[in-house]
């Protein structure tokens, strides 16, 4: 099974966390056979520790984390690849690959400047 998480910093704000809902459901609708997850950093459940292991539970090989950041900051150059090594580790079977930042994509970048001056 390939799977994706999107994964995102968390908020204290429960609201935070709908627009990574919306993102998912998008994904999912867009290939109904890949697992789509959201997993977060902190302030918000599930880390990505948890959602890889209930991944490797349902029986995922492949599984690709997209950050959902602007840019590498800390969180995307340290943080991040820190536990991306912790879960391959954990999970030696399941190919784990971790994108740059959704925000450095360059048709990310499009999409912000024509919202930008609409």
């Amino acid at each position: 099974m390939k799977a994706v998480i999107l994964f995102g910093h968390g908020s204290r704000d429960a609201r935070w966390r709908e627009a990574m809902d919306a993102v998912a459901a998008r994904v999912a609708a867009l290939d109904p056979a890949l697992a789509v997850r959201c997993a977060f950093l902190e302030m918000t459940q599930p880390d990505l520790v948890s959602c890889v292991g209930e991944l490797a539970l349902a029986g995922a090989t492949t599984i690709t984390v997209m950050p959902l950041f602007l840019g590498t900051g800390r969180h995307a150059r340290h943080d991040l690849p820190l536990l991306a090594d912790q879960v391959r580790n954990d999970h030696p079977q399941i190919a784990i690959t971790l994108l740059p930042p959704a925000g450095e994509h360059p048709a990310v970048l499009d999409l912000l400047a024509r919202i930008a001056i609409e």
